[in-house]
């Protein structure tokens, strides 16, 4: 299988934070929901993406390629697709077309007129009156103008008023159906990923604690509950991280074997959905 973006050991330290040791890959075709709490690290490795903050230690590559020999290649295959307005605030769409549309080779006019009329964007409105929604839209429409293979979101959902936000999802589904292109979609907004997500990459406290197919999250993670009398330090080894109540404990696994090896029926397990999984390992520290 293709990877289109690939970390090997990358390490960005800041004063007060780091993303430390990140293995991370991204495979070609596909939607890879990127999760985590806000300032978990997730912009961070975006702006290392886009080469916009270079890597202390590590390796980044895209479409097998690294930016210090091919920098314009890489850009001329990837677009982003921000949370507000990254355009000049005065112009309007037809001004900021005519200023974009040369930097790229493969820069697709009738496309962009077709996105334009889909997404029902002004062309000749200043870009200041346009609606968060509004803005994301021209910012899709011309990634998609230059024909990006890796469209690349940074928390598109948030703000959005709830019908958008499952418009945009739908049309990103929509955009799925070629298989040479690859989303990658920050969020922490988790239930929009249950709509489009292939894989799930999550990051906390800047360490990457997974990158699964949404399937196999499913299948390995699950929220256990029972008494308190079934716990001891033994059988707390088999959870990420227990919560105690006055009528029993709620945990997070990521081995549902070996609870049931452990606890057989006398606890209860359920599906757990990614924002608790985000929860719990706040929470707690992960049992490898």
């Amino acid at each position: 299988m293709e990877i289109v973006v690939e970390f090997k050991n990358v390490t960005k330290k800041f004063k007060d934070f780091s993303v430390k040791n990140m293995d991370l890959q991204v495979k070609k075709g596909f939607v890879t929901g990127f999760i985590g709490a806000n300032g978990a690290g997730k912009s961070t490795t975006i702006k290392m993406m886009m080469n916009l903050l270079k890597p202390d230690a590590g390796e980044v590559k895209l479409f097998g390629l690294e930016y210090a020999a091919h920098e314009k290649e890489i850009k001329e295959r990837i677009g982003f697709v921000y949370d507000g307005n990254v355009f000049f605030e005065g112009m309007n769409l037809k001004d900021i077309k005519h200023i974009i549309a040369p930097a790229y080779k493969h820069w697709d006019d009738t496309l962009f007129y077709q996105y334009v009329e889909q997404f029902e964007l002004p062309l000749n409105k200043a870009m200041k009156t346009f609606s968060k929604g509004m803005q994301m839209k021209a910012s899709l429409a011309i990634a998609l103008s230059h024909h990006a293979e890796l469209i690349i979101m940074d928390e598109p959902t948030a703000g959005l008023d709830p019908i958008f936000r499952r418009e945009l999802l739908v049309l990103l589904q929509e955009l799925m159906v070629d298989d040479n292109r690859t989303i990658f979609f920050s969020t922490h907004i988790t239930t929009d990923l249950d709509r489009i997500a292939d894989y799930i990459a999550f990051i906390q406290r800047g360490e990457l604690v997974f990158n699964q197919s949404i399937h196999d999250v499913a299948e390995n993670y699950a929220l256990v509950k029972g008494g308190m009398e079934l716990l001891d330090r033994d059988t707390e080894k088999a959870f990420v991280h227990v919560h105690r109540a006055p009528t029993g404990f709620e945990a997070l696994t990521d081995n549902i074997k070996a609870v049931k090896n452990i606890f057989g029926d006398s606890v209860v397990i359920e599906q757990a959905s990614l924002e608790d999984i985000m929860y719990y390992f706040k929470g707690g520290i992960q049992h490898v």
